[in-house]
């Protein structure tokens, strides 16, 4: 198995949303939703549901806060978690991603920073599948690799774009709902469409494809926080194919208060090699 192999199986798609490799490896439970729901044209349930559109805009709301940039987030799907900050002021982020726990046959650390105009990510591959590997060793430095920018332009797995600060992509992931109740104070349950996900950056073309039909009624349920920004949102994916039926979860907090990533020591630095590139275009 070549680095270029490897990289493909493992990371195409799951370096920023590592809960995409969850869907493709780990089990969970499908949530049901409970009734009644409302529609998102505005139709209220014969209970006295609230409006959905109402429901529905507070969640879209919810959303504008992430867009300035200032924030700490969760991802986590089966196997695999991430998190992180985004400091737009100062145009820097960071996060942490393991992709797989210590059983797995190849697993992933990653310790990525960003600091405009220069990016750094520390690496970390395990398991019996990297021991076997010889180019491995010259990616598991212990050490930051600095990349060089024009290498990573575009790549969405090593890359950031400030003009588009959420991993999560959960903007996009609002305007999808189709079906909305309010279950409490601040918490929100019901269905949404995630055939436009992969804009997000939440789920991959191939999860949602493999989803079919379903993927247009995704059960999902909302947290927003007293100032009625989003703090969780989870999506209960249904089984499909041969993928288990698994819960993505993605979380915000420290709106506003989050501080600017710290650039790795000098002497924690070198530059990446070639190999590196490999692995993740």
């Amino acid at each position: 198995m070549t680095v270029r192999r490897l990289g493909a199986g493992l990371v195409a798609a799951a370096l920023i949303t590592p809960a995409l490799a969850a869907c493709a490896s780990g089990t969970g439970t499908t949530g049901s939703t409970p009734s009644p729901t409302v529609s998102a044209s505005g139709t209220a349930s014969p209970s006295g549901s609230p409006v959905a559109g109402d429901a529905k805009q507070a969640l879209l709301d919810s959303t504008k806060e992430i867009s300035n940039g200032n924030f700490r987030f969760t991802l986590a799907g089966a196997g695999s978690t991430a998190e992180g900050l985004v400091h737009q002021p100062s145009q820097s982020a960071a996060m942490k991603i393991a992709i797989g726990g210590p059983s797995a046959d190849l697993a992933m650390k990653l310790d990525v920073i960003h600091f405009k105009p220069d990016s750094w990510v520390k690496l970390e591959l395990s398991g019996p599948t990297a021991d076997s590997l010889p180019a491995i060793k010259q990616l598991n430095l212990g050490k930051y690799q600095h990349l060089d920018q024009n290498r990573i332009k575009g790549n969405r797995n090593l890359g950031f774009d400030f003009e588009k600060v959420d991993p999560a992509g959960s903007a996009v992931l609002t305007q999808g709902i189709t079906e909305v109740r309010s279950t409490g104070t601040g918490a929100y349950a019901g269905t949404l469409d995630v055939t436009k996900a992969a804009e997000a950056g939440s789920l991959n073309a191939a999860t949602i494809a493999a989803l079919g039909t379903q993927a247009k009624t995704v059960p999902f349920t909302a947290k927003v926080d007293p100032q009625g920004r989003l703090s969780e949102l989870v999506l209960q994916l249904p089984a499909a194919g041969q993928t288990a039926a698994q819960e993505v979860k993605m979380t915000y907090s420290d709106y506003g208060a989050a501080t600017a990533a710290q650039k790795p020591p000098a002497d924690q630095v070198v530059e990446a090699p070639a190999e590196l590139y490999s692995l993740f275009n």
